[in-house]
């Protein structure tokens, strides 16, 4: 028997796992080892993990408080994110092994919920790419095809998830990387609005800061409502409803506009448009209208731009602290040539770069906001294809080809981030080639609940977890 055949919680998502601590059926010990023998299973195949902290999730799993909502459950953070006590490696060559100064009032909401963090998942260096095949760890591969990408910059945490590795895991979201790589690979993922949740520890005066939000990527909706619930900051006016409401109560009628071409009027590829025809038959069935529009009337090149401009500045402020902190010790030939290359044509611009990129992302979001008028959502693809091929957009490529695919790949997530609304990627649609994708829907802000309630519904109609199992047990069978 192989690691996942014969193990009884690989197909359980993270609710129905803790569910079993709370009854007394399991304990986070047993859930703990039998994710790490997933882990060291599977991984070697995938290439998921940047690190693992196996050792501090077993002392932590031994004594923890099995009040949370994820009592016991083991999960991964993304490489990204400091995490007490772990490294955090920031998917660059720079900071393999460096041990994080601390953590965050994020990272204490999920050790409160009970989360057993046994380490971190991969990612594109400093999140700049929608892949990840980085310099540092090599390429992560797609759990359904290993010679395709998971996508990026949330790449270690969508396919450990989809793997079955993890139940769930840590991902974050600046201008799609939860969404994009869930959407190729099968998963639920959500994207809230970053002034709903506990404070990440990311300087709120960094021009990015708006654009960046924390959440999971997981197996089920309730899995990721109940991460939210268990991530909000305190004192909000309009919290999150119970995870049981949400699921229990089918939304209002909804008036859905749906686009097809991204906000560059690129046209998507054929599967990416039956993805997303199909997504709004079925939201029709269930009592939705759905209206096909034009997408947002940005001006796409502008905000590209703005979004290439700012990632540079804050680059560049990064690595001028990284010189102060490692003096001798900062080797700016350990980062990758794209991420130089941002840096250098942000600085070549000059300070009076950050202002227009700032006006530019403004008025982007009143045409976004202007869009949604008269509709309760939009609807559009989440990717414009299918998972693509590894080694196509390596950090070493040219400069022009990456920012040009960062474009493309976020053509449909990226307005979300820059109107500020919460969106999720639905994995409803599976290609001729056996391959998962995922449809967006983007709502106004603070209509997280909304979104939350459709998602239930969606799922209902068109479950998705057995495609997922199917996926564990043929990756048990080809390790077996």
């Amino acid at each position: 028997m192989t690691g996942i055949a014969d193990d009884p919680f690989a197909h359980l998502d993270a609710t129905a796992q803790a569910d079993l601590v709370r009854t007394g059926d399991t304990t986070p010990p047993d859930l703990l080892d039998a994710a790490i023998r997933r882990i060291e299973y599977l991984n070697p195949g995938i290439n998921a993990l940047a690190s693992t902290a196996y050792d501090q999730a077993r002392e932590r799993a031994e004594t923890l408080d099995r009040s949370g909502v994820f009592a016991g459950v083991p999960t991964l953070i993304k490489d990204l994110m400091p995490y007490p006590d772990q490294a955090v490696g920031w998917g660059t060559r720079l900071f393999q092994g460096m041990p994080a100064p601390g953590g965050s009032d994020y990272t204490a909401a999920l050790d409160r919920a009970g989360l057993i963090v046994l380490g971190k998942s991969t990612t594109s260096e400093f999140g700049l790419l929608g892949t990840t095949e980085t310099q540092a760890h090599g390429p992560t591969r797609n759990p359904w095809n290993p010679s395709l990408s998971p996508g990026g910059s949330s790449g270690g945490a969508v396919a450990a998830v989809a793997a079955g590795m993890v139940p769930v895991a840590h991902a974050s979201d600046g201008g799609g990387s939860v969404r994009g790589p869930s959407a190729f690979t099968g998963l639920f993922g959500f994207k809230p609005r970053p002034a709903r949740l506990a404070d990440n520890g990311m300087p709120t005066e960094s021009p990015t800061a708006g654009l960046i939000t924390e959440h999971c990527v997981s197996r089920s909706v309730r899995d990721s409502a109940t991460w939210l619930r268990a991530t909000e900051r305190a004192g909000l006016d309009d919290p999150l409803p119970p995870v049981k409401t949400l699921s229990a109560k089918s939304p209002r009628p909804l008036k859905i506009g749906m686009f097809l071409a991204d906000v560059a009027e690129t046209p998507p590829s054929a599967e990416a448009e039956r993805a997303t025809r199909q997504t709004a038959d079925l939201s029709r069935q269930l009592g939705h209208s759905v209206t096909e529009i034009a997408p947002p009337d940005v001006d796409a090149p502008a905000i590209g731009a703005a979004f290439f401009t700012l990632t540079g500045v804050v680059m560049g402020a990064m690595f001028d602290q990284f010189r102060q902190m490692m003096g001798d010790g900062f080797n700016p030939d350990l980062l990758e040539p794209y991420t130089l290359e941002l840096v250098q044509r942000a600085t070549a611009r000059g300070p009076e770069a950050v202002p227009a990129a700032m006006t530019a992302l403004a008025q982007a979001r009143a045409a976004a906001e202007a869009r949604m008028q008269g509709f309760d959502m939009l609807l559009s693809p989440t990717v414009p294809w299918p998972a693509f091929p590894l080694g196509t957009y390596k950090p070493t490529e040219d400069p022009d080809h990456l920012m040009a695919f960062v474009q493309r790949v976020a053509g449909y997530t990226f307005i979300a981030s820059v109107a500020d609304w919460p969106a999720m990627s639905v994995p409803l649609f599976e290609t001729g080639d056996g391959l998962p994708l995922g449809s967006h829907f983007t709502a106004p802000a603070s209509e997280e609940a909304t979104l939350f309630a459709l998602a239930f519904q969606l799922e209902q109609a068109a479950p998705w977890a057995p495609r997922l199992i199917k996926l564990q047990e043929k990756l048990a069978c080809l390790n077996g």
